[in-house]
């Protein structure tokens, strides 16, 4: 640890800068674990390098996302859990460049908070370990700026990075989908990392106590089913890939059903669902009921059970779900694609 670099002045100002080469040091281990072919540079380094292995690929594509964490981050403060929110950040950004078929490679994370605290800095980050361990992609790098005065002390924002590779003749992009193929639904572990603000609003977070059981929860306490970690799906779907015909795939997020599944169907086809399929999860039972949402704002605000949507080929169907289930995905049909102008259609 640097012993060297302390500013007597900057401390005065709220900024404790040997506390960033602790949180530093504390966070290597759960590093290390995410560390994959490819990693030539070590943490601390002003850029993280990754050397590209393209072996078998005639023209590979780089793909690229990112994305952060947003409100449920207030779950994490009240409950002062912060060793989960680190697997959210990591979901939102390969959870979306998979839907190209793309292999996760490496990930950045980027922390502002009020006050370094490292030890919470460890957590955040093991966390965002736990999900490049679980998506295969290296932690290369990170910021951690402590802002007094713009944050409040206990306070934080997370927000990552992800770069993943695709062979383009195998981007996934509905240019192939036609009319009888089939739509599945990978399930969701819960409210995942959208909606928070219309979670909070309705059941008054910070005026109400989150951790006692509750019995629509089967017993989980609220803040324990809200906060729990958004569903990686990195490699159950990029083992379909390999092994099925997929002709789309769709990571629910913010705008619900309506607003993402519509993105890969091209147009003069329409996904069909059957209202009757979709396998709801108690948390968006008790949101809709508390908050007295309406079904069609439920359907296009939250991921209502279903994280990832996928199309298959006609006849596929049956190896995917069983490629899904031995990576503990409980997937299942949730449709067809059928000729319509309507890119989504809930049949009740």
């Amino acid at each position: 640890m640097n012993t060297n670099s302390r500013s007597e002045a900057y401390a005065a100002a709220g900024v404790d800068i040997t506390a960033g080469y602790k949180a530093v040091e504390l966070m290597k281990k759960h590093i290390r674990r995410t560390d994959r072919e490819g990693v030539i540079s070590d943490l601390g380094g002003f850029g993280g390098l990754f050397e590209l292995n393209l072996t078998g690929m005639t023209q590979p594509v780089l793909v690229s996302g990112t994305d952060g964490v947003g409100t449920k981050l207030k779950l994490a403060f009240l409950l002062d859990k912060h060793d989960t929110v680190g697997i959210d950040c990591v979901a939102m950004c390969v959870n979306d460049i998979i839907c190209c078929g793309a292999q996760p490679l490496f990930f950045l994370d980027y922390i502002a908070c009020g006050k370094n605290v490292p030890e919470r800095i460890e957590q955040i980050v093991k966390g965002v370990c736990d999900g490049c361990a679980e998506a295969n992609a290296a932690l290369i790098g990170g910021e951690t700026a402590e802002m007094p005065g713009f944050y409040p002390e206990n306070e934080y924002d997370l927000a990552g990075y992800s770069t993943g590779i695709v062979d383009k003749g195998k981007v996934i992009d509905n240019t192939t989908m036609q009319e009888g193929d089939v739509l599945l639904a990978l399930p969701s572990s819960g409210v995942h990392s959208n909606g928070f603000s219309l979670v909070r609003k309705i059941f008054d977070i910070e005026n109400r106590d989150i951790t006692s059981p509750v019995p629509e929860l089967g017993g989980q306490s609220l803040g324990e089913t809200l906060l729990t970690p958004t569903r990686i799906y990195v490699k159950p779907v990029l083992n379909v890939i390999r092994n099925c015909t997929v002709r789309g795939i769709s990571h629910i997020t913010g705008g619900g059903f309506y607003e993402n599944i519509p993105r890969m169907i091209p147009d003069g086809l329409s996904a069909e669902i059957e209202r009757a399929q979709v396998r709801v999860l108690p948390i968006f039972d008790l949101i809709q009921k508390t908050g007295k949402v309406s079904e069609r704002d439920m359907f296009n605000t939250f991921n209502m059970g279903v994280g990832m949507a996928m199309v298959v080929k006609a006849g596929d169907e049956g190896e995917a779900l069983r490629i899904l289930g031995d990576h503990g995905v409980e997937a299942y049909v949730l449709g067809r694609i059928r000729r319509g102008e309507e890119k989504i259609h809930i049949v009740y």
